[in-house]
């Protein structure tokens, strides 16, 4: 079923959910691809929305989940009834279940769950201990384990018993424990098919296999993922015993959202993603709660210039150079701020290397400062014809250049040592920083040598 070519998806869904035909509804999402469903629901004003998940048979209203990013998952899930709600997440793998109750409020979470079944929520709430960006928040529960002491038929007999459980398991390895539970070794599935079926685990399993444990935090999986071409990883707990399974593809999605939302600190949206589908207080206090801040710290910048106003009043042509200084020292310090926190982030660097990163960044900010420093004198030249002029601007973008690389290479180490967050913090003050220095260094040199230019 598809729309006309002047109906909007989510303007046809809005008239069937008003009809309240649940089959065409579910047959029309059918139709849509994720990414249109996700944008046909967000497009959907909240009551539409509320009555969507209604409507709809738990199984398809899981799905709609699916497709919607975590958060607007979350106030969605939030809108209906804690009974509609558990039917709901009932239907999702326990990974995502603690995925999306891990963004509803605690209250409602719990609600939620004392609406579940007891498996499901039990398998919920032990996932709901661990950190999102951590091998245990990220593993899921549903893999093969055997002991040792299984035979290949005795396994083969298994699997074949319960293929209506295991049909819906990423099946790619088999596990193999002790009696403790212990992991003791792996099998690829495909060996598995293949081996004598007298042949004991014990003896074809893969010895003393790849493993992280429950606590190991993202940058740790994603290093063992790049090194290793592994599907999935098995997950011990501090006792060695075998607890899940995290893969590779939730470990790459968690990295991209890791790095999405550092994206959006630095870019100043505060407090995780932001969807225009939210509320407009909400999102005004988002984005306020970062740029009133920030007056104080473009006023503290512009304070220079007030000080240096006679000089500048009297060298005019300083007024189109002073943007020019500070912001393309920002430019330069906010890719030695990205480097750092990148490698932070994969564990290359340690918040405690600051001599390391002064002598990296020293040599590349010199080199870097006059090369830019040459190029903006030689434009002052051509404009003006003042050689003096031409020097004190190349000269202050030199310096301002040298010193925005040092501070943007150094200063998340050292935000990360105060634990704060270097990509909500840096972006900020480097600015304020590289600011006053480049309008003091243009206005300071250009006053020293005023009766020159």
């Amino acid at each position: 079923m598809k729309t006309s070519d002047k109906t909007q998806s989510w303007e046809y869904l809005a008239i069937l959910i008003d009809q309240g035909e649940s089959k065409q509804i579910e047959e029309y999402l059918d139709s849509l691809t994720p990414a249109e469903t996700a944008r046909a629901v967000s497009r959907l004003d909240e009551e539409s929305r509320t009555r969507l998940l209604t409507l709809l048979p738990a199984e398809e209203a899981a799905d709609v989940l699916r497709d919607l990013p975590d958060e607007q998952a979350a106030d969605l899930i939030e809108e209906i009834s804690p009974t509609t709600a558990a039917a709901i997440v009932d239907r999702l793998d326990a990974d995502e279940q603690a995925d999306l109750l891990a963004d509803v409020s605690e209250s409602n979470a719990e609600a939620i769950l004392d609406e579940m079944t007891y498996e499901d929520a039990k398998q919920a709430r032990e996932l709901l201990q661990y950190p999102d960006d951590t091998a245990g928040g990220l593993m899921i529960t549903d893999y093969l384990s055997y002991p040792e002491t299984y035979t290949i038929a005795e396994v083969l007999t298994d699997m074949e018993k319960h293929s209506h459980i295991y049909s819906d398991y990423q099946i790619q390895y088999v596990y193999i424990t002790d009696t403790q539970n212990h992991l003791k070794g792996v099998m690829r599935l495909r060996d598995l098919l293949l081996a004598p079926r007298d042949k004991q685990l014990a003896t074809l399993m893969i010895s003393d296999p790849i493993f992280v444990e429950v606590s190991d935090h993202l940058n740790r999986l994603f290093q063992v993922f790049e090194e290793y071409a592994f599907i999935g990883i098995p997950v011990v707990d501090s006792m060695n015993k075998l607890v899940g399974v995290v893969e590779r593809s939730a470990v790459m999605e968690e990295w991209g959202k890791q790095t999405k939302n550092s994206f959006l600190k630095i870019s100043g949206i505060i407090g995780g993603e932001e969807f225009r589908s939210m509320p407009l207080q909400q999102r005004a206090v988002r984005r306020l709660s970062w740029l009133i801040p920030n007056i104080a710290l473009n006023i503290i910048a512009a304070s220079v210039i007030a000080l240096y106003q006679d000089t500048l009043q009297a060298v005019i042509a300083l007024a189109v150079f002073l943007p020019i200084v500070s912001d393309m020292s920002g430019n330069s310090g906010n890719q030695a701020i990205a480097v750092s926190i990148r490698e932070l982030a994969l564990g290359l660097i340690k918040p405690s290397e600051f001599s390391r990163i002064l002598w990296k960044e020293s040599w590349l900010g010199i080199f870097n400062g006059i090369i830019l420093g040459i190029l903006l004198g030689f434009v002052a030249y051509i404009w003006k014809g003042n050689i003096y002029l031409s020097l004190v601007v190349g000269c202050a973008l030199a310096i301002n250049t040298l010193l925005s690389v040092i501070l943007g290479g150094s200063m998340p180490l050292f935000l990360r040592r105060l634990r704060l967050d270097p990509a909500l913090a840096s972006g900020p003050i480097l600015t304020t920083i590289t600011d006053m220095c480049g309008f003091f260094l243009v206005l300071s040199l250009a006053t020293a040598s005023l009766n020159l230019l």
